[in-house]
């Protein structure tokens, strides 16, 4: 019998025995007619928007509290965790390539679906003279209490063909095991898990043929056919063919070019077929040209049920495309405010994410740069329009000392409001203006108002309170106590992981997952809302931070003891959910919500522990 079909047939075994427990666990509740527009208004001050009373026990008895009250704490766990690994750019070999400073990215999946979340990073690579070697790629299975498995090599995963970069976590076949994306210099390689713990690497006959510089890549169904589709981003047309030499550092000798030594190359596009191959649509659309892709996001920014594609660039526009609902996508990086800094030039763009910083229920977008630069908050308007507003949220006082990579947005604090994570490092072997390892940043977010930076209150000789090359970042609740949790990759250093104690105990927690079935089975593009005061959104994102992806379930704070809100659902198929009756044992569990076909159909839940 060959391999594919043992995976498959191993993957069917697997699947029966989830599902199975699965259907135990449903718990159905009722539901009410979806209300008429998918941006629901933040409640007024004193308006009832308590649902059902959960059973006494069951929250916290806490109300959630404000930012700046929080009594921030982590602490690193990895030299206990089992995790033992590095990306390694190969700067020993003193060839000062720009291939050198991009880094690496890490993603979260469950790879075997036991619910514990599982850790992938990239790997990089070496040199020898200018033979490029490729390092192997990193996967790590949870075990729980802040234990993990090195199962790199027996699930398949480690031998990669190309210096590698980022890592793109999907379910491209539908069967409910998490795919992997590793992107680099050189193509794309995409491995699909067989649901037994291994994986096995797709042939070029799986349509995935780019062979270009590839930074960053994300998942989303695109053209609403219920399959993921690909875009990845493209860097620079960098050679050893050209490779110049650029002056920097002690005694004037040789530093890593800049990119704008470069031209840049236009980014790949491809849509599933729905049989495990894929088809290249990027001149199909005219992507733009010369972009200098470094992070890539897809989610819905204007809420219309269609997935839109935003791409961080180095020293030249950042993009977004929007989406017509079949998958044409127009440029409306320019028109829509968000491809420019305040002063209307180009930064050098890395990492990315979105959030509802001001409680609107509109996506935000947020982007991390280059040094001098200030890292951006482009503010939703709607409609495709946004705003820079970092000086009036105290960006600017937070200061552009850093070179930013992987970023997340989550709620760290557990208030509420959603807080970022950005790990900061340098580019090129002797800066000027600032260190070569940098402190990352938190910033606490106030209630909308302001983004203060908060790092150094996380604990005096924690993770925060030194240095790093940092580079990919992600943010998972490794230890299920509900708060999230961060995994950090670093150049030449250790791949950090890092324990969130910060109000972990005062504040009830609800964490979601969505299952599509019209929608894509992670169904990017989904958007959340809890009504509770303020107004808490989520989405369900494909791709962001740099090279990575974050974990597929969304968090939200209960805002008071023993209530539970109303939740309300926007599925990318256009069904509108509202689920008053939330099951009573949802909070501090994983509730699974399956999509519903019609708004009016009894919700389809479960709660995993």
């Amino acid at each position: 019998m060959s391999a594919p079909s043992v995976c498959r047939q191993l993957k069917s075994v697997h699947l029966l025995i989830v599902f199975g427990w699965l259907l135990i666990a449903v718990v159905g509740c009722s539901s009410e007619q979806p209300v008429a527009t998918p941006a629901a208004q933040t409640p007024a001050s004193g308006e009832d928007i308590t649902a059902n009373p959960l059973p006494q026990g069951s929250a916290s008895t806490g109300q959630a509290q404000s930012g700046s009250a929080s009594a921030w704490k982590f602490t690193e766990r990895t030299s206990t965790s089992g995790i033992v690994f590095a990306y390694r750019n190969g700067e020993e070999a003193g060839n000062f390539s720009i291939l050198e400073s991009l880094g690496g990215g890490v993603a979260v999946l469950d790879l075997d679906a036991d619910g514990v979340d599982d850790v992938c990073a990239a790997g990089g690579g070496s040199f020898d003279g200018r033979r490029i070697l490729p390092l192997p790629t990193g996967l790590f299975r949870g075990i729980r209490d802040w234990k993990f498995r090195d199962v790199s090599e027996v699930a398949g995963i480690s031998t990669t063909a190309f210096y590698s970069h980022g890592i793109a976590r999907t379910d491209f076949d539908l069967d409910g095991f998490s795919d992997v994306l590793v992107t680099g210099y050189g193509g794309l390689q995409l491995y699909r898990n067989c649901g037994d713990g291994t994986f096995e690497l797709q042939s070029d006959n799986c349509g995935l043929d780019d062979r270009q510089w590839s930074s960053s890549a994300a998942w989303g169904d695109l053209n609403s056919d219920g399959y993921p589709d690909l875009y990845a981003a493209h860097y620079v047309n960098w050679s050893w063919d050209n490779d110049p030499f650029c002056r920097g550092g002690p005694d004037n000798g040789r530093e890593i070019c800049p990119p704008r030594s470069y031209t840049g190359l236009t980014d790949i596009l491809y849509f599933s077929n729905g049989d495990g191959t894929f088809r290249n649509a990027a001149t199909q659309f005219s992507l733009t040209a010369e972009g200098k892709g470094l992070g890539v996001l897809i989610a819905d920014f204007d809420l219309d049920n269609d997935n839109d594609i935003y791409v961080t660039n180095d020293t030249v526009s950042n993009f977004l495309y929007e989406n017509d609902g079949r998958g044409r996508l127009t440029d409306a990086s320019l028109a829509s405010g968000s491809s420019l800094s305040s002063l209307g030039v180009p930064d050098g763009s890395m990492g990315v994410d979105a959030c509802d910083y001001n409680a609107d229920g509109l996506p935000d977008i947020w982007v991390v740069n280059y040094e001098r630069e200030t890292n951006a908050m482009y503010q939703n308007s709607g409609r495709m329009v946004f705003r820079h507003v970092s000086q009036r949220i105290g960006l600017n006082a937070v200061g552009g000392a850093w070179v930013g990579w992987g970023t997340c947005c989550q709620d760290f604090d557990l208030d509420g409001d959603e807080d970022i994570f950005v790990s900061n490092g340098h580019v090129i072997r002797y800066p000027a203006n600032a260190s070569l390892n940098q402190l990352p940043l938190l910033l606490e977010n106030q209630q909308g108002r302001r983004l203060v930076n908060v790092a150094a209150s996380a604990g005096t000789g924690s993770w925060f309170d030194q240095p790093h090359m940092g580079r990919g970042a992600a943010a998972a609740d490794f230890d299920r106590d509900g708060d999230m949790d961060l995994v950090v990759s670093c150049t030449n250093q250790p791949l950090a992981l890092i324990q969130n104690e910060t109000n972990a105990a005062r504040n009830a927690v609800l964490k979601l997952r969505l299952i599509g079935r019209s929608s894509a089975r992670e169904p990017v593009g989904a958007s959340l809302q809890l009504q509770s005061a303020p107004l808490q959104s989520r989405f369900v994102k494909g791709g962001g931070s740099y090279g990575g992806s974050q974990t597929e379930y969304v968090q939200f704070a209960i805002p008071a003891a023993g209530t539970a809100p109303s939740l309300q659902v926007r599925w990318p198929s256009g069904v509108l959910q509202t689920i008053k009756d939330l099951p009573a044992d949802a909070v501090g569990g994983l509730l699974v919500i399956h999509e519903p076909f019609t708004a009016d159909e009894p919700p389809r839940m479960a709660v995993l522990r």
